[in-house]
């Protein structure tokens, strides 16, 4: 029967905590690629990951999280230490209240707010760069801007895909 293939079956809790950080930090690993090019164009991929996860399970991550996994982030972002744990922070708190002020949600929804938060990450990123702020020099991460935007919803389904492995049921060995 198919009730007897869940039986005696529970969600390892080392797997159901450890795949969102595991994610999201292999995704700030995205810098160490071997990739060429004149300006920035690879997407901030631990953000996109990080934000992902926060978006299709909103009560998986808390709060604080943003502190230490920004932390790791800025250890291979090349960004000055300290960027990535402010604005991860930050855009924990914004998605907070969001969620607390427009409890339904949607694909557009979703993909808006996510693309608000990549614009205002990618731009103060630029201006804390510590380079005099001018509008070529933030016209430079469009590019990367509009790739991070038209990824996202893949990124957001990859998401989907590691919390089915995460919730994946393990035998209970008695």
């Amino acid at each position: 029967s198919q009730s007897g293939k869940t039986i005696n079956r529970d969600y390892s809790p080392i797997v159901a905590r450890g795949v969102p950080v595991a994610t999201i930090m292999a995704g700030s690993l995205a810098p160490l690629l071997p990739l060429i090019a004149t300006g920035p164009v690879v997407p901030p991929l631990g953000f996109m990951i990080f934000l992902a996860w926060r978006i299709v399970r909103p009560g998986i991550l808390p709060l604080w999280i943003g502190l230490p996994l920004g932390a790791f982030d800025d250890l291979f972002s090349g960004q000055p230490f300290g960027c990535a744990i402010m604005l991860w922070s930050l855009a924990m708190l914004v998605l907070e209240a969001l969620e607390a002020r427009f409890p339904w949600r949607g694909f557009v929804h979703d993909w808006g707010t996510a693309s608000a938060l990549l614009a205002a990450y990618l731009g103060l990123s630029a201006l804390l760069t510590g380079t005099p702020p001018s509008l070529p020099h933030l016209l430079l991460i469009l590019p990367q801007l509009s790739l991070s935007v038209l990824l996202f919803p893949i990124i957001a389904r990859l998401v989907a895909l590691f919390d089915r492995i995460r919730l994946y049921r393990v035998r209970v060995v008695d």
